[in-house]
């Protein structure tokens, strides 16, 4: 049972201070608590903030794919 990480910020005031390696690693042990098998993460590769940030939390990145839609 994968789980979610997803969003997750740090104001940018407070940024380059560790703050969200600790709140990525913090919220992937809580949901190995709350018995996931494994944590995802989805953002844009054009981030670049949050793609460094979740890879320092141990995270790796997969191959892009495109979100697809249908105009209604």
């Amino acid at each position: 049972r994968p789980g979610l990480l997803e969003p997750l910020g740090v104001h940018r005031d407070h940024r380059g201070r560790g703050y969200g390696t600790a709140i990525t690693l913090a919220a992937a042990a809580a949901l190995r608590e709350m018995g996931a098998s494994s944590a995802v993460v989805c953002t844009p590769s054009s981030n670049v903030g949050a793609v460094a940030t979740y890879r320092s939390g141990g995270f790796r990145a997969l191959p892009q794919r495109r979100d697809l839609y249908r105009e209604g």
